[in-house]
């Protein structure tokens, strides 16, 4: 709970964010119908076609995706295995997972 006319945290996070220059980071409902690992799949994804994911460069490792968006380590995996799948990312046996080359 926040007192009356003070922001709370996450909003003051928020503000200093964009006044950085940062993006609002996109965060999963774990509310939502939608399995979370499709979620992140579909997050992944987007930043792959926007270019802020490039080619033949590592993806969040698993570690990264359980932090960020609160999940355990086996829906991080599945979200990876989609996009392999879909044929965007590309598994290295110990290294992690990269974006594949497009076209």
């Amino acid at each position: 709970m926040t007192r009356r006319g003070q922001p709370s945290i996450d909003r003051e996070m928020r503000l200093a964010c964009r006044v950085a220059g940062y993006r609002h980071r996109v965060t999963v409902d774990h509310e939502a119908p939608q399995p979370v690992y499709q979620q992140i799949a579909a997050i992944l994804r987007a930043q792959i076609e926007a270019g802020e994911l490039v080619p033949d460069r590592a993806i969040p490792s698993e570690s990264t995706l359980m932090q960020r968006y609160g999940v355990a380590r086996e829906t991080a995996r599945k979200a990876v295995r989609v996009l392999v799948a879909e044929g965007l990312v590309y598994v290295v046996q110990g290294r992690g997972a990269y974006v594949a080359q497009h076209g």
